[in-house]
This record gives C-alpha cells, structure tokens and sequence, in this order.
C-alpha cells in the first residue's frame, strides 16, 4: 500500500516545551506551514502530569498542567498545528518522515525537522536491579500519570530512589496519593535537590534520607513487599514497603536520532550539535531535553526559541555548513551540550559533573592555549553548570578539539 504524502515547511517532532516554543516562534515569524507531533494523547510534554507548582514565572507562578496548556495554546494561537496520538517511525528520506496516528499511515516531508522527543527516566530493568516481579514499581512519570491522570491508587508505604529535585516531586505525587514515603535512597553523599520549590523544602523534613546506600533486591510476589538495601560499609536493611519509584537517571529519547544515523554525543547520548542546535543531518535540529537530560521545562522553552532562530535562517536561504570542532570535556566533567564550536555561538552552553566539587574552576583550552577561565559555585552531580559562550570568537576552527577541564588537573 502507497502511503499519502504531503509537505509542511517545518516539522516539529515533541509537543513538549522545547517543540511548542520552537513552533510558536516560527509561526508568529510568518512559517506558514508549521505541523507538531506527538506520540502522547495530550500536547504538553512532562508538565501536563506534574500537579506540583514552580513552573511559568515568578509573577505568574502555575502547576504543571496550567503551564503545558498555556505553551500549547500559544503554540495554536500563533498558527501551528499541533497533532497528537501520531507516532514519527521512521525516516523517509533526508527530511522525510514516516508516521502513523488516527488517520493511518502517511509521509511527511518538511524544509526543515526538529527533533523535540525529550528524555525518560530509565525503569528498574535497566538499572539491572535483581529480584522478583512485583506490581507496585514505578518511575516518576509512570506514578505521575497514574496518579494525576488516570486517578488510580497506589500503596501506602513508598521508596523513592533517587535524591534529585525530581525524587522529591515523586515524594509529593506519592503523599497525594495518600502513600506515606519511609525513605529516599541515593548512592550518593548527599541530596541533590535545590530548595527552589518550598513544597520540596517543607519534604525534605520528613523524609528519611539514605545517603551513601544503594537499592540490591526487590522482594514481594504479586505485590512488592520491600527492598533490600546496602550501605556503603557493607550493611545491608529491609525496608517493608509496597511501591518503589526509580527516580532521575535520565536519558534521552533518541530512537528517531539514531535510526536517522545522525551522530550522537557519548556523553549526553543524544544528537550532537552546535551552538545553533545543528545535527549532523543538514536540514535537521535538535532541541530540548533530547539534548540534555533532563533539564527544566524553562530551559526547554528557551531551547524551542533559540533552535526557531536557526531554522529561520535555514528557510531564509541560509547555509547549513558551518566550520568548526569538537567539544569535549575532561573527567570528573560527565558531558557537555552543545558539544560543537562553531564560529559566532553564544548559546550557553550546560554541563554536567559526575562528582561533587566546591568551587571548581572551569578551564575552556584549545591546543594547549587558555581561551577561558570560569569560577563557579559548588557543583553537585545531576544538577546542571552553565559556562557561557563568550569565549567562542578565540577558537581557532582549523584546530583541535576544544576541552572544558577542571583548573589544577
């Protein structure tokens, strides 16, 4: 059977805050034919389940769902169409996709694609955590909905597994659910969480907070009954509970990136791109959490406006070849993004540490030759760094890879 084919200029894949601010932005530019997918029933991306607030502004604080519906709505109001319950499979061609939804299967060819797919937390088969099968496991996203959007019950004794400002949002989502939550567990030293959101500061009060500890077993038939946990000294404890979230561990959604052999970065596991959010596919971009996992829906939104900008110099005639080289960064520095130097960024750019460092300072080094040095507060792994840009214009673009390395090492 021959699939239907039509064209758009711009297609965006991901209808969360990075594709919805990329597409709001292009068609408020005049873009005229500006399409959204999205997988998902709902546009929104991961704010339409969190209920919890801190997301829009200061002035105009919102929980997650207000937030997801006033992105969407700007997004409709600018002119884009944005189609949910349709599923990009796979490439048809340089800037062609395969997809599938209500209608059945068709083609889309666009002037330009952006890859808006996000991130997910890895579930418990993927961290290799041994034990039986109970029901009663979970990651975030999967409490969130459950919870939030399909209103059901879980236990009423949780762990939660992670210590980040997302573990602390599965602690709430958990307490709604009427479930009290007996610890949290990180095989760290400490917390990672900010105390940005003052429902997150009052939690952590009343938590038990297992540090240096790592979740070994699950225990339970038919239903999860405990977990057995070790302590860095070798001690090991059953903790009786009912539900266990997995929390944090992001990593990109980048099957389309992948099957589209764009190149991917080794430390983020997502498409590699320059300072103008560039793939390695000319016509292509990227975006958002696919990028970085897992940032805040505020910085996906600023991705969305600033990967429009590159699009509309595409669709302007502009090239898509842009000389420059590598970006990479030195142990304990886990990744960095973008990871490309070309001339003329000045995006930020977000890092990420896999150990916790007080004061570190950023060298930025090419060839031997000090281009930057960056003071910055404490850095704790799984919270991000941002080092500017403005070091960009004394890259040499036929030398060698550019290298972020810690002062003294």
């Amino acid at each position: 059977m021959t699939r239907p084919e039509r064209e758009v200029d711009v297609l965006v894949v991901g209808a969360g805050p990075a594709g919805l601010a990329a597409a709001a932005r292009l068609a408020a530019a005049g873009v005229a034919r500006v399409e959204v997918l999205d997988r998902e029933q709902q546009a929104g991306g991961v704010p339409r389940h969190c209920h919890h607030g801190g997301f829009g502004t200061w002035t105009r604080p919102l929980t997650g769902p207000a937030y997801a519906r006033l992105i969407l709505g700007a997004a409709v109001r600018a002119g884009a169409v944005v189609r949910t319950g349709v599923t990009a499979l796979d490439w048809a061609g340089p800037l062609s996709l395969n997809t599938v939804g209500p209608q059945g299967p068709e083609t889309i060819r666009a002037a330009a694609v952006v890859l808006a797919t996000g991130a997910r937390e890895r579930p418990r088969a993927a961290r290799l955590v041994p034990g039986t099968r109970p029901n009663g496991v979970y990651t975030t996203g999967e409490l969130q909905q459950a919870v939030h959007v399909y209103g059901q019950r879980i236990g009423t004794r949780a762990v939660i597994v992670g210590a980040e400002d997302v573990s602390y949002s599965a602690a709430d989502t958990a307490r709604a659910a009427g479930a009290q939550v007996v610890a949290m567990v990180t095989e760290l030293d400490r917390s990672q969480a900010t105390v940005a959101r003052t429902h997150n500061a009052r939690l952590r009060h009343r938590i038990p907070l297992l540090t240096d500890t790592t979740v070994t077993e699950l225990l339970g038939h038919g239903r999860l009954s405990g977990v057995r946990v070790r302590h860095r000294d070798g001690r090991t404890v059953q903790l009786a509970c009912d539900t266990v979230v997995f929390t944090g561990d992001f990593v990109p959604d980048h099957e389309l990136a992948r099957r589209g052999r764009l190149d991917l970065d080794p430390g983020t596991r997502g498409p590699a791109v320059d300072g103008a959010l560039h793939t390695s596919r000319p016509g292509v971009f990227a975006a958002g959490s696919v990028l970085h996992p897992v940032e805040s829906a505020a910085t996906a939104v600023r991705d969305g406006a600033h990967v429009a900008a590159g699009v509309l110099e595409l669709l302007d005639g502009g090239g898509w070849s842009r000389p420059g080289v590598p970006l990479l960064v030195m142990p304990p520095l886990r990744w960095i993004a973008p990871n490309r130097v070309a001339p003329g960024d000045d995006h930020p750019y977000v890092l990420r540490t896999s150990t916790l460092l007080n004061r570190p300072v950023l060298q930025v080094v090419q060839d031997g030759r000090l281009l930057h040095k960056e003071w910055l507060g404490t850095a704790v792994p799984n919270r991000t760094l941002t080092l500017s840009a403005e070091w960009n214009r004394l890259v040499d673009v036929t030398g060698g890879p550019v290298r972020v390395t810690l002062a003294g090492r």
